[in-house]
């Protein structure tokens, strides 16, 4: 019976440090899923400020392709 409440008593004492240590391992993983999250919303908003900007470059574009443009083609002589 002593043995057994000896054992009891190891397997207490290094279960403490072992939870510990799964426990600070958990916390720093989902850290940084945390940061690789942050990183993707901020590379998401960087390609949507992209795409607004590509978008309205290629409507002044064409703006200016209408604008600059023969204006007398389909005019018959």
């Amino acid at each position: 019976m002593d043995d057994f409440i000896g054992l009891i008593s190891v397997i207490l004492i290094f279960s403490v440090p072992i939870v510990a240590i799964v426990t600070n391992f958990f916390k720093s993983r989902e850290k940084i899923r945390v940061q690789v999250l942050e990183k993707e919303l901020e590379l998401e908003k960087l390609k949507n400020e992209n795409f607004l900007l590509e978008t309205e470059k290629m409507r002044l574009e064409l703006q200016k392709m209408e604008l600059d443009g023969p204006k007398d083609e389909w005019v018959v002589k």
